[in-house]
């Protein structure tokens, strides 16, 4: 039987993601049992982080459970120079190689600390001087009259979840993003880049 003659092809990466769909690195890293090995930060690095800082910028994630969404949102986060991110053991994506590669490797450069109890963490971020915001479209405030400035954590979620009564006791005050169109609201990672962006805004200079 002669062999049979199969060309081989070569394929550079925008062809590969062509080809094979934007994802295909990280199916094919699951598949072959690899993973991306991130090392967690601790709340207690976070809070040595904020040491003799005025301002310092903490998000909290509760709920996020879509890799996209959370790789984004840290990327907004290291972008306008947050200290880090703080997510429960559960109800929350790991970080991940699709995690990673969303957030185009911010979070090799962003503190993300996971603790079991998030709500037992605000309470001790508050000891260090934080402030507690929950973002929530149901709050009367707007982002424009919420004192967004200092040592603040802002409190974020999925879209379809509300703050548990555990978190809302912990916040200070909640604050919403106004809309005018007849959409409800944003994705998360799309809300925490404008809630970043006021912030850093308000803390500049």
């Amino acid at each position: 039987m002669r062999p049979a003659r199969v060309p081989a092809l070569d394929f550079d990466d925008d062809s590969e993601d062509e080809l094979f769909g934007a994802h295909w690195r990280e199916t094919a890293t699951e598949l072959a049992g690899g993973s991306y090995d991130y090392k967690y930060a601790t709340l207690f690095d976070l809070i040595e982080a904020a040491k003799g800082k005025k301002n310092a910028l903490i998000v909290a994630l509760d709920h996020i459970t879509d890799a996209g969404n959370m790789g984004a949102l840290l990327r907004s986060a290291e972008v306008v120079g947050a200290l880090g991110a703080l997510i429960p053991n559960k109800r929350s994506a790991p970080v991940n190689e699709a995690v990673y590669r969303t957030s185009a490797g911010a979070v090799e450069h962003l503190k993300v600390a996971r603790e079991a109890n998030l709500a037992n963490s605000l309470l001790r971020l508050k000891e260090e001087g934080f402030w507690i915001a929950g973002a929530t479209e149901h709050a009367e405030q707007d982002i424009w009259h919420a004192p967004l400035e200092g040592r603040l954590v802002i409190v974020m979620l999925a879209e379809d979840t509300g703050l548990s009564r555990s978190l809302r006791d912990t916040c200070d005050f909640e604050f919403k993003l106004p809309r005018r169109g007849v959409t409800q609201s944003l994705n998360v990672a799309q809300a925490f880049t404008a809630i970043a962006y006021e912030w850093l805004r308000r803390t500049e200079g």
